[in-house]
């Protein structure tokens, strides 16, 4: 398998056509005053020098890029506007971009930065474009060959640096040790920051104290702060996970991780014996809608369609893959596994499941235009599929009307998330999150755990949310969603909804009285925009 390939500048999401949502009556924001600052209660926490040390959520990463807005939106800094309540100074040293389209480090090339945030776009001004239903896709179709996503023309901005230029801002000072794109063990290595090593990440080689010589932990420990926000570990299965788990990012084993992360806790608490702080736990892959907004069943088919690919596609497969069970190449339950069906309406989308046995070296001669399909299936209800297949769904593979993919051509195992590799994602965010809650325990109260896994979880269950009289939603589709553009990432609203989870649980842990964020000051995503115009 390959990783995800995204439009670097812009992207069609499937609003009409992936976002199924229940209807949900829109609520004006209202008015109100300011939070007051007037009940604030310390509680036993030191609260006069917050520090964060984290990867992208921390960072303030949004719409598949890190960027001067989201910098300011950031997890952290929403979090600290709230400490000032408590005695936290008002000014947040971040190692600002200075970037209004931002930078990104694609997840398919690790190291190597691109540019420009992602942004949903109207074509051809009557909305964002319909994931369905799909062209007639069979040999003999006369329909033509679709285009692939549309790359708008892109203002001057996008196009000014190949990279992000060295933070000129006071090193010394910084508050926020947030770092986009690193597993657990990069914040604990100086070679996180040595352009010569496998590990080397741009981001933070561009604020680190030291590049190189240093570790993010060691210059966040440098900072001294009295407070800590420690979100680490997120991407050690976010990273596998949205590439599809085709081994571009691997998972982080369990053992691994529980060395890593009870050390870098332990270091943590045994150089800075004073401060307090408040952990993040990892969400699970399922409350994000990077992996449940393209359904399993997207592809929406007329019957005449449906027709034509069971007359000149499944009855073909289906019948190979019987002669298959008579010679014992594979069994009777593999075959009905892989059997291809076509209706009129909703059918599973054509996919290539590594897990299946491969007969490609029995796909010759007149089974010879099977060898696409020796590993297809089409995809259940418990497969997963991931929002960059979302640009391919629908597309043609070498420009042929007669291989669409999803449709009558498989598309790569990349595009999906089979159950197999679903629950081993799920089973080790469990033990990565047992981990985490272990270090919390063993930290003799000096830590508290926001459980932000459940705080996800009972969103996405929930699936609507009311704060401050704004509607939110656990989508990233304007204008109530409070995630990006880019699915994975929260927006700016978004970081205020999770800022609260966290300040919940340093509530509760320390007796403080520290105020939410008030969503209501925080944009959502933005609507749709027509390059044209």
């Amino acid at each position: 398998m390959k990783s995800i390939k995204y439009s670097i500048y812009a992207i069609t999401f499937f609003l009409a056509g992936a976002c199924s949502q229940d209807v949900i009556d829109l609520q004006e924001p209202e008015v109100t005053a300011d939070t007051s600052c007037e009940d604030a209660v310390t509680g036993t926490a030191d609260f006069t020098k917050f520090v964060a040390i984290g990867n992208s959520y921390v960072a303030g990463f949004q719409a598949g890029a890190l960027f001067t807005k989201s910098q300011d939106n950031s997890l952290a800094a929403i979090l600290n506007k709230q400490l000032v309540c408590v005695g936290s100074p008002s000014a947040f040293n971040q190692p600002t971009i200075g970037s209004v389209n931002g930078y990104n480090i694609q997840s398919s090339i690790p190291g190597v930065i691109t540019l420009g945030r992602l942004i949903l776009f109207d074509p051809d001004g009557t909305g964002p474009r319909s994931a369905g239903p799909y062209p007639s896709a069979f040999p003999g179709s006369s329909v033509t060959c679709p285009s692939a996503v549309t790359t708008p023309a892109l203002p001057a901005p996008y196009n000014t640096a190949d990279a992000p230029t060295p933070f000129a801002g006071d090193k010394t000072t910084l508050n926020n040790f947030g770092v986009p794109l690193i597993f657990l063990g990069q914040a604990l290595i100086p070679d996180t920051g040595n352009p010569a090593s496998p590990y080397y990440n741009p981001l933070w080689a561009r604020f680190a104290s030291q590049p190189g010589v240093k570790s993010i932990l060691e210059d966040a420990l440098g900072a001294a702060g009295s407070f800590y926000l420690i979100w680490l570990g997120f991407d050690d299965v976010l990273l596998y996970a949205a590439t599809g788990a085709d081994g571009t990012y691997p998972m982080t084993s369990e053992a691994a991780f529980s060395a890593q992360y009870s050390g870098a806790i332990s270091t943590m608490l045994g150089a800075n014996p004073v401060f307090k702080g408040v952990v993040g736990n990892i969400p699970n892959i399922t409350s994000i809608p990077y992996f449940f907004t393209v359904k399993w069943n997207q592809i929406a088919l007329d019957a005449a369609t449906a027709e034509a690919l069971t007359t000149n596609l499944a009855n073909n497969y289906n019948a190979f893959l019987a002669a298959m069970v008579t010679n014992t190449i594979i069994t009777e339950a593999e075959k009905t596994k892989r059997m291809l069906t076509y209706v009129a309406g909703n059918n599973g989308v054509l996919l290539t499941d590594e897990d299946l046995t491969d007969l490609s070296p029995y796909m010759a001669g007149p089974y010879a235009g099977l060898l696409p399909y020796a590993k297809a299936r089409q995809a259940t209800s418990s497969d997963l599929v991931p929002l960059a297949a979302g640009s391919v769904l629908g597309t043609c593979y070498g420009g042929s009307p007669n291989a669409v993919f999803g449709v009558s051509y498989p598309v790569g195992d990349k595009y999906i998330l089979t159950p197999a590799e679903t629950s081993a994602i799920l089973t080790r965010t469990a033990a990565f999150n047992s981990a985490i809650s272990t270090a919390v325990l063993g930290s003799n109260n000096r830590l508290a755990l926001a459980d932000v896994n459940k705080a996800y979880a009972d969103f996405v269950t929930a699936k609507v949310a009311l704060a401050d009289g704004v509607t939110m939603t656990p989508s990233f589709a304007p204008p109530t969603g409070i995630f990006s553009e880019d699915g994975l990432h929260p927006n700016s609203r978004g970081y205020a909804f999770t800022a609260n989870v966290f300040i919940d649980a340093v509530n509760l842990k320390f007796g403080s009285t520290i105020p939410h964020a008030k969503v209501s000051d925080y944009s959502g995503t933005p609507l749709p925009i027509n390059p044209a115009q």
